[in-house]
């Protein structure tokens, strides 16, 4: 596989082959109940401890819409660049699971809540539109469980119920590396917007993801299959590299592909059949007879818009703007809400540039290494504000604050006590300086002669036995001008 611009490319054994890419991205709505019962979200109950009656589908139960759900859904719409339709149906999408008590979910066909929209990518070849064709609300199903007995499965209904907003791509994208992105500013809207949180781990985010190829050049789309319920970019990334190489050896073979859904094994690392693709009409859509249209008063969608905070791209302008970043800092700085949210509580009070060469380098290598998210790092917004001021200032040389930072990454604590409970400060006296440097220079006569001569690379060696001498304290810039007197 081989980078063309944005696209990637099969080579075959006949041909190039493109990648065309659309996802179905079912996000659960930040909610404290479900979207048609007053059941409990909450992650991680014991199994069935969460199910109303109407989530059980028990007779004659009728649900009752949860009004903020509607409005999350809003507000990922205008979110998303998106048109919100002031008029919506609910709908019955009929089909059979263990884990499915209505023997149908509640969803939205024809007239979904949002409409059209875009999203914009920050990739290493430049910025690309992503189109969404629509945003629709429904319920989700249980959780059928596998693996606790060799002969039954087992049923969790606490999802039975919980709302999910299913947002369709256009196919738009053409590698695993732009899915990624897109995946990431999604959720990274969505974050900011406060309608999702986010979490694959706990189900809260997961995709379907529709895969064809064609031969390059072409304009005509090839036969889909949809890779189902993908719950990391890890997987989404493998299950694309595979289906896409397992369906132009089809077609090479002079073979054809058939529409249909198929399963990522993780373990394994391929796709596998599941069942032939349905079509709408497979589903016997039909206007969910105990819900009425959803008529949004156009005074609630200027309210929710009017609310809305700075979303992410808008903050990237305004940092590269404010704070004369370059655009992969402010991207980076911008991905999570809590990230920004850090860097400005630190630049308060500390030099801007280096606040993000710290943060981005430094801070960050130690998250990833812990595995943690900002939130949990150990070393708070005002401790890392206090450690670049002690390096403005010269209190201490940037070496010895890369000392300070290995003891704050496991420990935390104030900086200033760490640099003075370690004799850290930075010796900026030039009166000390001209004593230790003076006796150098004595004891290495020779090579002072050596240096006049012309042998300039010695310069470092003073330099060096001057830093060892002060334990790395003395002020390298101090040092440099004090040499270079003495030197002459």
């Amino acid at each position: 596989m081989s980078e063309n611009k944005s696209k990637y490319i099969i080579e075959g054994s006949t041909s190039k082959w493109e990648v065309v890419i659309g996802l179905e991205v079912h996000a659960q709505v930040s909610s404290n109940s479900k979207l048609f019962s007053g059941s409990s979200t909450t992650f991680g109950a014991e199994p069935n401890t969460q199910v109303s009656l109407v989530d059980s589908a028990f007779p004659g139960m009728l649900p009752v819409i949860n009004e903020f759900c509607v409005q999350q859904a809003v507000k990922t719409g205008l979110g998303l660049n998106a048109k919100i339709n002031s008029y919506s149906v609910f709908d019955r999408k009929n089909y059979f699971y263990a884990d499915l008590p209505q023997g149908y979910q509640i969803s939205q066909f024809k007239n979904p809540i949002v409409g059209e929209g875009v999203v914009t990518l920050d990739l290493p070849s430049g910025s690309k539109k992503i189109g969404i064709e629509r945003l629709h609300l429904e319920q989700d199903a249980g959780k059928s469980i596998h693996d606790l007995d060799p002969s039954n499965t087992f049923v969790d209904l606490n999802r039975s119920g919980i709302a999910l907003m299913e947002i369709v791509s256009k196919p738009d994208l053409r590698s695993p590396e732009e899915v990624k992105a897109y995946v990431k500013k999604l959720r990274s809207i969505m974050r900011y917007l406060g309608t999702c949180d986010g979490n694959m781990q706990e189900g809260s985010l997961r995709a379907d993801v529709n895969v064809s190829v064609r031969k390059e050049g072409d304009k005509n789309l090839g036969t889909r299959c949809e890779v189902k319920n993908v719950n990391s970019i890890k997987f989404m990334e493998m299950a694309i590299n595979y289906e896409s190489k397992r369906q132009v050896a089809l077609l090479e073979s002079g073979k054809s592909i058939d529409q249909e859904t198929r399963l990522f094994d993780t373990k394994k690392n391929e796709t596998r059949s599941m069942r032939s693709k349905e079509d709408a009409h497979d589903y016997r859509y039909f206007p969910d007879p105990d819900l009425l249209p959803l008529n949004l008063d156009k005074n609630l969608i200027e309210k929710i818009k009017k609310e809305l905070p700075e979303l992410p791209d808008q903050k990237k302008e305004r940092f590269m703007k404010d704070y004369l970043l370059n655009p992969y800092e402010a991207n980076v700085l911008v991905s999570e809400k809590e990230v920004a949210v850090y860097f400005e509580e630190v630049i308060k009070t500390a030099d801007k540039k280096l606040a993000t060469n710290w943060i981005i380098g430094d801070l960050f290598a130690i998250l990833n290494e812990k595995n943690i998210s900002i939130s949990e790092s150990p070393i708070k917004a005002k401790e890392m504000a206090s450690l670049i001021n002690s390096i403005s200032s010269g209190l201490i040389s940037g070496r010895a604050a890369k000392e300070v930072f290995e003891i704050m990454k496991d420990t935390g604590g104030d900086p200033v006590t760490i640099i003075d409970e370690k004799g850290l400060k930075q010796k900026s006296d030039p009166k000390e300086l001209e004593v230790i440097i003076d006796k150098i220079l004595e004891e290495n006569k020779d090579k002072v002669s050596q240096y006049k001569s012309g042998k300039d690379k010695l310069f470092g060696f003073f330099v060096g036995q001057t830093m060892k001498i002060s334990g790395g304290t003395a002020n390298p810039q101090l040092v440099n001008n004090i040499l270079k007197n003495k030197l002459k």
